[in-house]
């Protein structure tokens, strides 16, 4: 087994985790945390503003306390600290609303080694106490510096730009500014502590160049870039939202999507799209699937 990047340490992903649900996370929804969440992410969707429909990001809300514990069925204890979330992929079902009583649980599907770290899977589901269904998500996990040297399982469905739709100009482009204390107002919308998205100190000593913005708020504004552009705000047609993190963005930053029509996929119409700070890509293989109703 290869082990760069970690020196004489005996550590090694346990495939046998693989596939193994780990505990079931309850969370009842409120109209006050939905509003919450929109405010903290500047959505401008009345129907996300008021309460009356979750933002389809703040799906991850529910799931939040299920994402983690996955990981530790499969990869050593010592690795999670190395953990950067590299891609995130929702599958709508229908939205979340103020009242929902929902059930998550995950489960790590595969591992693959690479050269510069391992890249894995996490499967989460999202249900009400019912069991309907109300959102799918692929978590992909890359944990820095280790290869575990084997290709185990499945990976997450993949959303790769389609390069030649550079070739057609955008159907749409939004730019929009991340606010100052927006790292303050989001973590706690969406139970998220991570401090380097709070503490200015811990965030250089990881090697930073100071807080930088919840990876998934950065989302949450092109999810609401896309609904008003192709949607008219509606938010209940987003049935599928996947991205690829390429760089943070930091407080007081301007970031701009442009959007482009990937034309008919999935029983909808598909949108792949990116996002930008001035040159530097920090949105990559965005892809939303709306339905036409």
């Amino acid at each position: 087994m290869a082990n760069s990047g970690i020196d004489n340490v005996d550590l090694a992903f346990d495939a046998s985790g693989l596939d193994t649900w780990a505990e079931e996370h309850r969370f009842e929804v409120t109209r006050e945390r939905i509003i919450e969440y929109a405010e903290a992410t500047n959505d401008p969707i009345e129907a996300h503003r008021s309460g009356e429909l979750a933002p389809p990001v703040f799906a991850i809300v529910p799931a939040f306390h299920a994402l983690m514990e996955p990981a530790l069925e499969v990869v050593p204890v010592e690795l999670i600290p190395r953990l950067v979330h590299g891609e995130q992929d929702f599958r709508f079902h229908r939205p979340i609303v103020a009242g929902d009583r929902l059930v998550s649980r995950g489960k790590m599907i595969g591992y693959e080694g690479l050269p510069n770290g391992t890249r894995s899977a996490i499967y989460l589901e999202c249900r009400t106490e019912d069991g309907e269904l109300v959102n799918e998500q692929y978590v992909t996990a890359f944990f820095r510096g280790f290869d575990a040297g084997e290709n185990v399982g499945a990976q997450a469905p993949g959303h790769k730009f389609d390069e030649r739709l550079r070739a057609t100009p955008p159907a749409a482009k939004l730019t929009q500014h991340v606010d100052e204390d927006q790292t303050f107002r989001y973590g706690p919308a969406a139970g998220d502590p991570m401090p380097i998205h709070l503490d200015d100190e811990i965030a250089r000593s990881a090697g930073l160049p100071g807080i930088i913005a919840h990876g998934l708020c950065t989302l949450a504004f092109t999810s609401w870039a896309v609904l008003t552009e192709v949607t008219d705000g509606r938010s209940e047609r987003l049935r599928r939202l996947a991205v690829r993190f390429s760089k943070p963005v930091l407080p007081g930053q301007d970031i701009t999507t442009h959007i482009w029509n990937a034309g008919s996929a999935e029983g909808g119409t598909a949108y792949a799209y990116e996002t930008t700070v001035g040159d530097d890509l920090v949105i990559k293989d965005g892809y939303a699937v709306v339905d036409g109703n």
